[in-house]
């Protein structure tokens, strides 16, 4: 293996850190744990109560950001297993047939959700770096009788798919963790089909965040530090071939970061 720039290994490193983070709740979810069943702001001795919500009680993370008719096609395992800040299949107004992509998919319940959404002619497929998430959110289709979901592991910068295959990209309070965000974005833009649709939640930075906040490898991991400002995220998507790009904030996540919906578009041939 030819030797790695500096810049190669943190980025490796950052990786393997998430990865073994995401692991261990994982693995604390199948053991029906749950203080893994919340935000990916929790730490190991977090409790749903202190990592889901802000200082002032107000839910952020996980599961509780679901409305009932939010989750139909999904198992009441796979949504209480949500590490995410928002609801993008919500607002991804995904059709009969379409194939959507979910990056970082996590234990898979915004899979399954698309899944009932695209109809038995259409296809929902999620993409994640871990095993043990993967077994669980496989677990969790087969327990909702999905048949039209698959799970396939890889990376979000190396997304294993063809050119123009997929009609929409959905992912949730995942693309902040990945140490090129540029890279993930020009690969999701790549696998679109002309016309296809970019319909994110994730963490968007506050122009002012502080660097000690930014180089705390834990608050990485809460899905804050990596995150772009407003600005960044706009001028990535544009750099990397989409158009109407819109960020919507939905609440606050941290003092320095807001979860936003995030959505563009692939231009038609």
């Amino acid at each position: 293996m030819a030797e790695m720039t500096d810049r190669e290994m943190t980025d490796a490193q950052l990786r393997e850190y998430v990865r073994i983070r995401y692991s261990d709740a994982a693995l604390r979810m199948a053991d029906r744990d749950a203080t893994a069943g919340c935000g990916c702001g929790c730490d190991t001795e977090d409790t749903a109560e202190t990592c889901c919500t802000d200082p002032g009680g107000t839910v952020v993370f996980g599961a509780e950001l679901y409305d009932e008719r939010d989750t139909l096609g999904a198992t009441d395992d796979a949504v209480a297993a949500s590490l995410g800040c928002g609801v993008p299949t919500a607002v991804a107004d995904l059709h009969e047939g379409e194939t959507v992509l979910d990056l970082g998919s996590g234990a898979g319940a915004d899979v399954l959700i698309s899944a009932r959404r695209v109809g038995p002619t259409g296809t929902a497929i999620g993409l994640d770096m871990t095993d043990e998430m993967l077994k669980l959110a496989r677990a969790n289709a087969a327990r909702a009788g999905v048949s039209n979901a698959q799970f396939v592991k890889g990376y979000i910068e190396e997304i294993p798919f063809e050119d123009s295959s997929i009609d929409v990209v959905i992912s949730n309070c995942v693309i902040n963790l990945a140490a090129d965000k540029t890279r993930v974005l020009h690969e999701a833009a790549r696998v679109l089909r002309p016309g296809g649709r970019f319909a994110v939640s994730d963490v968007v930075a506050d122009d002012d965040m502080d660097e000690v906040t930014r180089a705390d490898m834990q608050q990485w991991t809460g899905c804050v530090a990596g995150a772009l400002t407003r600005s960044e995220y706009e001028s990535a998507l544009r750099a990397a071939g989409l158009v109407d790009v819109e960020i919507n904030e939905t609440h606050r996540v941290h003092q320095n970061a807001g979860s936003a919906i995030v959505r563009a578009r692939k231009p038609a041939a």
